[in-house]
């Protein structure tokens, strides 16, 4: 089986370390990539082409949510699943009308960042936060994202 390759994208070297080793060591997930700021984002994302890009929101240079923009504008067939410290609504909202396909806390365990990766490359949308308020008002953007993009998507929320 092949694995699922991934590209961090954190500021924080120590969490980098530590998920780089959490997700590796589940076997079907391969780091490709370390992105220390979202403009290094973009640009690595361009290079090395990974299915999936684990974005922290709080970066340097240039935030996730405006990285992972430009990364789904220049290579649409990315997915970004965004793990950040912010559990606000407005976070989510915003993350997931730039793209991103999924939004897990940092309080998470290194199982559920692992489920949630699995999640994406199955074509699902994945959320650790409680979307039951956004579905409504993020069902809109969600359908009119997946009607522009392949069959790969799907309106499925995963809970955990």
């Amino acid at each position: 089986m092949k694995s699922i390759g991934i590209l961090l994208a954190e500021d924080h070297e120590v969490v980098r370390q530590g998920l780089r080793l959490l997700v590796e060591a589940e076997g079907d997930i391969e780091v490709v990539g370390e992105a220390k700021t979202g403009r290094e984002a973009i640009q690595m994302t361009g290079n090395l082409h990974p299915e999936i890009v684990v974005m922290d929101v709080a970066m340097p240079d240039l935030n996730g949510i405006e990285a992972t923009r430009q990364i789904l504008k220049a290579f649409p067939a990315t997915k970004v699943l965004i793990l950040s410290a912010h559990s606000d609504p407005e976070y989510v909202e915003h993350a997931v009308k730039e793209g991103a396909l999924g939004y897990v806390v940092k309080q998470a365990s290194s199982e559920v960042v692992a489920q949630a990766i699995r999640e994406l490359h199955n074509g699902k949308t994945f959320y650790t936060v409680d979307c039951q308020s956004l579905e409504r008002g993020l069902s809109e953007v969600l359908r009119w994202r997946w009607s522009a993009k392949e069959e790969r998507h799907s309106a499925n929320f995963t809970r955990n």
